[in-house]
């Protein structure tokens, strides 16, 4: 989600030096809540007992010192069955998944099937002239030109009809001249990993990424989902729209306007098993890991975030941070890693805003976020 990048770059910025009050209408008063299946850190726990909006729903999981030390859900993932939302809810991580996708691409260097360095030609065949100069590492880093989608997230689009697209679409700039969000390069990205390995991307991604780093409920359609731990997605009038899934999707996952950029499916608990597995060398080598978090390019001309491969970085006074948000709609998540501190939090929700409430998770992210870290860098 392009737009809340730039929304909310300064608050990243002084993540971990400011200190925020509990907002809500409870402070610090304690819950009731049942645990359910995840550890439980209190003072998480409490505040977000007091800061949440009434009827709110999803999860969160917060990573302190290689160690998962609080991965609760709030609020209910299915309303109408009255099932409550849990540390192994699974959600879709929209743009989130294009961390993964990246992952794929330094795998598959680290395999020595490509470079980031290659021109698209060494991967993809059809590539019209003005765009055999897009590389690998333009496409990760959003500065390829091509644009930002070819149309909606679920209309039926296979690989080779989206790079047939690609390739005929008008360049919004020059390859490598500037910073341009393209949820179409990172499908791309996708095609390129097929290309690379000889196996479909949810293969690769199972076998090479998931697998290793013991997430077992992150996918599009390998994991047997049980339908009721998906949550359905929620409308801002509370209206229902489903579980992910039952979107339009083809047989082996969504369409390609959202593969590789988004449409993942993953639980608290797996994307806190991702980011600790980051923490070693399970998945990527030192150097690989040090490609994905570098930063690159600048977002904006003179501001303070920059994009890495699948991740947004800032540099601040107490170290750096990654950071990355997905949002469709309905639902709204986001991650955030303190690089130099190995803290890490990721929540998300099932239902975007509520028109009647009058509240809005983008709204509330930047508070939410600083405060949980706080009290995770707090107890360090």
């Amino acid at each position: 989600m392009a737009s809340v990048l730039s929304r909310i770059r300064v608050g990243v910025a002084g993540l971990a030096v400011l200190a925020v009050a509990a907002c809500g209408n409870g402070g610090d008063d304690d819950t009731s809540a049942p645990d359910r299946d995840g550890p439980t850190d209190p003072s998480i726990q409490r505040y977000l007992a007091g800061a949440l909006p009434e009827g709110a729903s999803g999860s969160l999981a917060a990573v302190r010192d290689g160690e998962l030390v609080h991965c609760r859900g709030f609020g209910m993932a299915d309303r109408e069955a009255k099932i409550p939302a849990s540390c192994d809810t699974v959600y879709d991580v929209m743009s989130m998944t294009k961390q993964f996708t990246a992952a794929a691409i330094l795998k598959l260097e680290m395999l020595g099937e490509l470079r980031v360095t290659d021109p698209i030609t060494a991967h993809l065949d059809g590539v019209p002239a003005d765009k055999r100069n897009i590389t690998v590492h333009q496409l990760l880093t959003h500065t390829s030109g091509l644009v930002e989608t070819l149309g909606g997230d679920y209309q039926p689009q296979t690989r080779q009809s989206l790079l047939a697209a690609a390739f005929d679409s008008r360049l919004r700039s020059a390859p490598g001249a500037v910073y341009r969000y393209s949820n179409v390069g990172y499908s791309v990205l996708a095609a390129i990993v097929e290309t690379a390995s000889g196996m479909d991307y949810e293969r690769f991604l199972a076998e090479q990424l998931f697998g290793p780093a013991g997430m077992t409920q992150t996918g599009y359609v390998r994991p047997k989902w049980d339908p009721d731990r998906v949550a359905v997605e929620y409308g801002p009038r509370g209206d229902s729209h489903g579980r992910p899934y039952e979107h339009p999707w083809a047989d082996d996952g969504p369409y390609w306007n959202l593969r590789g950029n988004g449409g993942m499916l993953s639980t608290a608990r797996d994307m806190a098993r991702w980011q600790l597995a980051l923490e070693g060398e399970t998945v990527l080598d030192r150097r690989a890991k040090e490609k994905l978090f570098e930063p690159y390019v600048l977002e904006e001309p003179g501001g303070r975030s920059y994009y890495g491969y699948g991740w947004v970085i800032v540099t601040t006074d107490e170290g750096e941070v990654a950071w990355h948000n997905g949002g469709n709609g309905w639902s709204y998540g986001e991650v955030t890693r303190l690089l130099d501190r190995g803290v890490m939090l990721f929540w998300i929700t099932n239902q975007y805003r509520d028109a009647a409430a009058g509240w809005n998770a983008e709204e509330l992210s930047p508070q939410l976020t600083r405060v949980v870290l706080d009290r995770l860098l707090d107890a360090d």
